[in-house]
Parts: structure tokens; C-alpha cells; sequence
């Protein structure tokens, strides 16, 4: 007689946004008990979401002076995938948010290698009344350690207009491409340019590569 497997507890978080329905969703799991890939994967086609990832512990800290480590696998809903930010985002919120961790370090054990994600305590406030009677709102910040995908010079004349397109017109002053991701990486005039970007999905696909990123100097 097979044991029933224990009821799996999870978070939808919403990355990169402070507002609820609103950023990039990701599905975050949490696994005491092992599953199989075809459970993994039929989850996360039921989410249906960009992201579905599963965390599993696989130490604890150790009064603070080591880090608690974690398993950590991305689905999409078709396919497990070897690395997610926005997803990672969320699994580190997660446990920073609950009662599974009590230090500001978590390690995530990946198809990638370990990852690390670093709690960093911040004060928000809430609107301008409360400034002036100096109240706010406790909260914090997560950076993550990720590994270089180094880049490689990429002549874009052939696709320029393509590109061009894709970012609506925006002004390109460099395209480099990365060997591990094969994306390509787009610098723009100015951080305004991203924030105001409004891109044409549909030429994106048309892009060389697996994906565009964009980006700019910071001011």
C-alpha cells in the first residue's frame, strides 16, 4: 500500500513590482518529499505561467554562521529550464518572507551552480504624510549573485532595421551577444530609453538569438 505524499505548499509571487497582479509571476513550490519529473512538469503546466520552481532544503543554517542551502529546479510549462531570475527572485522572497530561514544569505543549489540571494533591509515610505510625521514602512531589498554569461562582439548590420523594429525605433548605440544564453544585448541612450521602451513581440522573434536584452549606464 503506497503512502499518501504530503500536500504541497506554494507561493505565486509576483517579481519585480510592489503591487499585486502586476510584474512577472512565478509559481514557487515547496517540496518536503521528492517528485518525480513528470509531476514536476504536470504542475507546471497547470500553473501555466511563465515560471514554476521547486525548492527542496538541503541544510539548515547553523546558528547563523552557515547558510541554509536549497535545491532549486525552473519549469516553464513545457520544459525544465537551467536558469530563471525573476523566478529565483521569488523563491528568495518566499523564504525570506516565511519562518524557513534566519539568515539574510540563502544558497540555491542549481543546473546552473550555486546562486545566492542576499536579503538587504530597506525603509519604504508609505505616502508623503507619513514622511513628514517620520513614519515608515519596514521592508527589503533581495541581490542576487548569478554567474557571468560572458559576451561576444556581434555584427548587427544585417539585422539593424530588424532590431530596430523590435525596439520600436529606440536609438542603439551597441549590440553585443552571450555565449551561454545566446541573447542578444542591446545598449540604449539612456535608462529613460528602457524605462520608456515599448517593443514589438513580434519582431523580437524574428531576432537573431534566443532573446533581447536591454539595457543602459546608469546615471
Amino acid at each position: 500500500m503506497s503512502m499518501a505524499k504530503k500536500p504541497v505548499k506554494y507561493y505565486v509571487v509576483d517579481a519585480f513590482t510592489e503591487s499585486a497582479f502586476k510584474g512577472n509571476p512565478a509559481s514557487v513550490c515547496f517540496l518536503e518529499e521528492e517528485r518525480d519529473e513528470e509531476w514536476l512538469q504536470a504542475v507546471a503546466a497547470e500553473f501555466n505561467i511563465s515560471e514554476t520552481c521547486y525548492l527542496s532544503r538541503i541544510t539548515h543554517s547553523l546558528h547563523g554562521i552557515s547558510n541554509p542551502r536549497f535545491r532549486l529546479r525552473w519549469f516553464t510549462p513545457v520544459a525544465e529550464v537551467k536558469l530563471c531570475g525573476h523566478a529565483t527572485l521569488a523563491a528568495a522572497h518566499a523564504l525570506f518572507s516565511s519562518d524557513l530561514v534566519d539568515t539574510d544569505v540563502i544558497e540555491f543549489v542549481t543546473l546552473s551552480g550555486v546562486l545566492t540571494a542576499k536579503k538587504i533591509p530597506a525603509i519604504h515610505i508609505t505616502s508623503a504624510s507619513d514622511s513628514q510625521n517620520g513614519e515608515a514602512q519596514d521592508g527589503f531589498y533581495i541581490e542576487l549573485d548569478f554567474p557571468v554569461d560572458p559576451v561576444t562582439e556581434f555584427s548587427f548590420d544585417e539585422s539593424t532595421s530588424l532590431l530596430s523594429e523590435a525596439l520600436n525605433g529606440a536609438s542603439i548605440i551597441d549590440v553585443k551577444r552571450t555565449q551561454i544564453g545566446d541573447d542578444l544585448l542591446v545598449e540604449l541612450t539612456s535608462v529613460k530609453a528602457v524605462s520608456e521602451l515599448q517593443p514589438k513581440l513580434d519582431a523580437i522573434v524574428r531576432c537573431p538569438g534566443r532573446g533581447v536584452i536591454v539595457s543602459a549606464i546608469a546615471p
